[in-house]
């Protein structure tokens, strides 16, 4: 029997798609995505700010495409960039034709303002010609009219109904190379909605909550509505929605993930919040370390506890622990056990180094593996 039950997340079962080169549902990990802030047709800013993107971690990238103008810049940014381009079309649906032509990898429709069903079939045809994915993209404040009169005010049972309306659509012109969300500002609607939509479809699921606020509230709504679905196993990709730097959508999503086990990318820092039995500044050693280390993406555990009431037993779950002691000196922890003291003084540039050594020793590891791996390969196909 397990003794980690607890931690066990079983993923909704939905088909595979791909977005470009990245796969999204099925057994693929949970990929994380954000949207650039430049104009579109900003080519230069824009491929700059994917890049920033591309080095927080980011999987997938939607950028506006309002008019013709942007969605000609697309010509010129999908190939200065490696990850896949999302083109997020509203009102006219030409935007979509010509996005599918520039190179975008997948296309977001809201079934709510693209058009008519002949419209989206016009759609439909593009992505099929240019090997596009689609994401239905079905938002709480942008219902069809119908559904707005029929059930008076943004509902579940509303949200559901768009998306599997859509869904029919996109079926019955055989093309299923689609992922779906039903997104809303309110953590409550957008988790009933997908969960009800989860049990009326297997097609992969886009997940945030849209609109979520700033830096702050943002993070903590999305926490909340993201945790509880993916929690549940519902989420093939995210997207956390902030008034922020979309890089920090990036981390938000990857710290969500981390959290639940989902995906291990970086350094997870374990830390006290400090009180009056601290023997260094806590609160000052976390800020600087994860600020030092944040350009490491190797899956690593590292404690940066204040005192010995705890800092040893979370010292034996990490790669790395760090103890506050008395005097000035304190115990460093390898793989769980006591290593060696340090004084105050030399606190975060021994950790930073210490990190460093470790991801280097990680990664050699593991490319030795890898080569290992296809040498064996290489030796059953001879």
């Amino acid at each position: 029997m397990s003794l980690r039950p607890y931690r066990d997340i079983h993923r909704r079962t939905s088909r595979k798609i791909h977005v470009g080169g990245v796969a999204v549902g099925g057994d693929a990990p949970v990929t994380v995505q954000s949207m650039t802030t430049t104009l579109t047709t900003d080519v230069a800013a824009t491929v700059g700010q994917i890049h920033q993107l591309e080095e927080a971690g980011v999987d997938i990238v939607r950028v506006s495409c309002p008019d013709q103008e942007s969605t000609a810049a697309l010509k010129r940014i999908v190939p200065e960039v490696t990850v896949p381009v999302v083109a997020d079309i509203h009102f006219h649906y030409k935007r979509a034709i010509e996005a599918a032509e520039a190179g975008a990898a997948c296309l977001r429709i809201n079934p709510g303002n693209i058009g008519s069903t002949s419209r989206v079939r016009e759609v439909i045809k593009a992505a099929k010609d240019h090997g596009c994915a689609i994401r239905i993209g079905v938002n709480a404040g942008s219902l069809e009219k119908d559904l707005q009169e029929k059930y008076g005010e943004p509902c579940p049972e509303a949200m559901i109904e768009s998306a599997l309306n859509h869904i029919r659509i996109l079926e019955d012109n055989d093309f299923f190379e689609f992922k779906v969300s039903c997104k809303a500002s309110d953590v409550f609607l957008a988790v009933a909605a997908y969960a009800g939509l989860a049990e009326a479809c297997d097609y992969p699921f886009h997940v945030g909550i849209t609109e979520a606020g700033g830096l702050r509230t943002g993070t903590i709504k999305s926490s909340i509505g993201l945790g509880s679905l993916l929690w549940a196993g519902i989420g093939d990709t995210i997207r956390v929605s902030l008034s922020a730097d979309p890089v920090e959508e990036v981390k938000v999503g990857f710290d969500i993930l981390r959290a639940l086990g989902l995906r291990h990318r970086g350094v997870n820092v374990i830390a006290c919040p400090s009180c009056a039995r601290q023997q260094f500044e806590v609160i000052k050693t976390v800020e600087l370390l994860e600020e030092r280390l944040a350009h490491i993406t190797t899956p690593m555990t590292v404690s940066v506890i204040g005192c010995v009431v705890n800092g040893p037993g979370e010292a034996r779950e990490t790669d790395i622990g760090f103890t506050g002691g008395g005097n000035n000196t304190h115990m460093v922890y390898i793989n769980g056990l006591p290593d060696h003291r340090i004084k105050d003084a030399s606190v975060i540039d021994h950790l930073v180094e210490l990190v460093e050594n470790k991801a280097a020793e990680i990664e050699a590891g593991r490319q030795a593996e890898e080569q290992g791996e296809a040498a064996d390969r290489l030796l059953a196909a001879s």
